[in-house]
């Protein structure tokens, strides 16, 4: 046996030491015969003797057993996207904003890879978590999928616990493979790499995953204080030093011009790439001028992204269809001849409203240009009035709703017609989708064309229907065997679990978003307090305008609403907040409602680790110093914070000072 176990690790190390320099190094050194030969070998081994395999083992890349569903992790820190640039005025005024608050500054220009944003986590060495991006707040667990690509080590020769963040992607060539044996079977081809990509690791069978041949480029780490690098330049270098991939087409520059020379060659250069990019992202390199700047609630200060220009193509307008959204928006859609733009087949397309049509002369028959705005929503912009046909048609919206024929009205201030029917059935399936959809209810396997079925069927009148749904109502439906309906069924089941705001927002309350949601959730507490409360105590709450006010307040009045609330109660669906709530943390004398700054590079632990024991002691952890900051906690080679705090005469603690008072209050 110690012979076979000496064996299994001289095979890891030349399985990995291959792996690194094919996938990541672009460099091999020996054939894949040789490559496929050790790993059948090793595989062999494992199969007589499993317990000789590790989790970090070479043979997990060909993927294991089939989940059932993907679970819902909380990300330490949120993964926020960023804000967009799309010309060169929007990059200047971006530069000169960076410049105005912090001086001189360096940028690191980087590609942006079109793919899927993920998150890993490492501890003592391993991989032992992979998350999607989500929501920003919450990710999918798919760590199994992502053992699958063999870019991402599954062991590094490093004992810290650390995050890494980067874009899981489908190369070209990966891509065509997978169209070309979809074709074969017969099967719906992938639009674009992208969507191959996203599509893969959502797989629930990580063998599947592992047929699909991902890779990956790394760009940031979660937390700067547990690395070497004062720049987000060195942070890359120290993940090449790890073993991790990141994109060397990277550049540091000073001057905006640079950004833009940058941007010049790559829109030009794009499509020789064996990847996908769908623009540039531009970043402050210094880390502690990245802290400085801070963030807003979506999106870092200290990044953009610009966006390729849309790529414009004429076709032919073969009709105008409508849609007629959840809260009876009726929505005309251009139907079109099939063309290709910016990489996927393109047949519909929005016109926004009548007066737009009208404006822009658009007419049925026309020759119009089209382009996909950010590269995601295809858009009609003009007609070809050269190629205007003698019998094209000019459009003219119903004055009735094609789904329930009710009275089509245009709301004063709105250019958008609507149907008021509460009962229209187009608005009632697309509240449903809503209800369903991630950021609300979040019930996987619940689908628009199963929602479509299930109501065509009167199986669900209304969203709480959807909790009194039966093994029998759903496996009559298109696709659905036993195994998907009972992980749709647990699905429902563990949605009733949802805090208040889910809830709240699946609702589809008018001008009722995420973050208000949540807001009125955490202040009231319960769906029944929520019924108590009136217009003017809803404006009293920041961020809770009179609009909004209005209407919650009226939709809470209907008393249908208060019966399916009643009926949702009747499945034993939650109406209660569950997360943590500000005015009842209890605060310490020394920290309670005093505002922090945290900087420099803690030992003793993480950034994230320290803002959330401030917070939980009654803190207010912020980004920026400012004359209002109380107090700023200061690690190693801490930068322009430290000064300022010197400069406004702000009390410093050092990490030894911080970490004493932390022993003195937990005794």
């Amino acid at each position: 046996m110690a012979e076979l176990q000496t064996r299994v690790k001289t095979l890891h190390k030349l399985l990995n030491q291959y792996s690194y320099e094919y996938y990541v190094q672009d460099n091999p050194s020996v054939p894949d015969s040789e490559y496929d030969k050790l790993l059948h070998e090793l595989i062999d081994i494992e199969a007589e003797h499993p317990e000789l395999r590790s989790p970090d083992s070479p043979t997990v890349r060909v993927g294991g057993s089939a989940q059932s569903t993907f679970e819902k992790v909380a990300h330490d820190t949120p993964m926020l996207s960023l804000g967009n640039a799309f010309n060169e005025e929007d990059l200047r005024k971006f530069d000169q904003r960076i410049r105005d608050l912090i001086g001189p500054v360096e940028y690191m220009c980087e590609l942006k890879i079109d793919g899927l944003a993920v998150s890993l986590k490492y501890e003592n060495g391993r991989f032992v978590q992979g998350l999607t991006r989500g929501d920003g707040t919450i990710g999918e667990d798919i760590t199994e999928n992502l053992r699958t690509i063999h870019a991402i080590p599954l062991k590094i020769n490093d004992t810290r616990t650390f995050e890494v963040r980067g874009e899981a992607y489908m190369p070209r060539q990966s891509f065509i493979n997978l169209n070309e044996e979809k074709e074969k079977n017969d099967e719906q081809p992938f639009a674009n790499p992208r969507n191959a990509a996203a599509g893969s690791l959502r797989q629930l069978d990580s063998k599947l995953a592992a047929k699909r041949k991902l890779s990956v480029f790394l760009y940031s780490v979660n937390d700067f204080t547990q690395f070497n690098a004062v720049t987000q330049s060195e942070a890359l270098d120290e993940l090449d030093e790890l073993g991790f991939k990141t994109n060397h087409e990277r550049q540091r520059v000073e001057t905006i011009d640079e950004v833009l020379q940058y941007i010049e060659k790559w829109t030009a250069q794009r499509e020789d790439l064996p990847y996908d990019i769908d623009g540039i992202v531009i970043k402050v390199n210094a880390i502690d001028q990245q802290d400085e700047l801070g963030f807003t609630q979506k999106s870092p200060r200290w990044a953009i992204a610009y966006k390729f220009p849309a790529e414009e193509v004429i076709t032919k307008l073969k009709d105008i269809e409508l849609s007629i959204g959840r809260t009876g928006v009726v929505t005309p859609t251009a139907v079109l001849e099939p063309v290709k733009v910016a990489g996927t087949t393109v047949s519909r397309a929005s016109l926004h409203n009548e007066d737009l049509i009208h404006e822009k002369d658009i007419r049925i028959g026309d020759s119009v240009i089209i382009k996909k705005a950010g590269d995601i929503i295809p858009e009609v912009i003009k007609s070809v009035i050269d190629r205007r046909p003698e019998d094209a048609t000019v459009y003219h919206m119903p004055t009735h709703c094609p789904s329930c024929d009710h009275e089509l009205v245009r709301i004063e201030g709105e250019v958008a017609l609507r149907c008021i029917n509460p009962k229209c059935q187009a608005q009632l399936v697309e509240g449903m989708i809503h209800f369903v959809s991630r950021q609300a209810m979040n019930i996987d396997g619940l689908g628009t064309k199963i929602i479509q079925q299930l109501y065509e069927n009167e199986k669900i009148k209304d969203v709480a229907d959807i909790f009194y749904l039966t093994a029998e109502d759903l496996l009559p439906l298109e696709r659905m065997g036993e195994k998907k309906v009972n992980n749709l069924l647990t699905a429902i089941e563990n949605a009733k679990s949802n805090s208040l705001e889910q809830l709240l927002f699946g609702l589809g309350i008018r001008h009722l978003g995420v973050k208000a949601s949540r807001v009125i959730a955490e202040k009231y507490g319960s769906i029944d307090k929520l019924f108590e409360v009136t217009e003017e105590e809803f404006t009293s709450i920041h961020d809770i305008g009179h609009k909004l006010a209005q209407s919650v307040v009226t939709y809470l009045e209907n008393e249908d609403i208060r019966a399916l609330i009643d009926k949702l109660k009747a499945k034993n669906v939650n109406m209660l907040y569950k997360g943590v709530k500000v005015s009842e943390v209890e605060g310490h004398p020394e920290f309670n409602d005093k505002t922090i700054v945290l900087t420099g590079k803690l030992q003793q632990m993480t950034r994230s680790e320290a803002s959330k024991w401030l917070e939980n002691h009654g803190a207010k952890v912020t980004s920026s110093v400012t004359k209002s900051t109380d107090l700023v906690i200061a690690g190693e080679d801490a930068g322009s914070k430290l000064t300022k705090a010197e400069k406004f005469g702000t009390e410093v603690w050092s990490e030894e000072e911080f970490m004493n008072k932390q022993k003195e209050i937990e005794g």
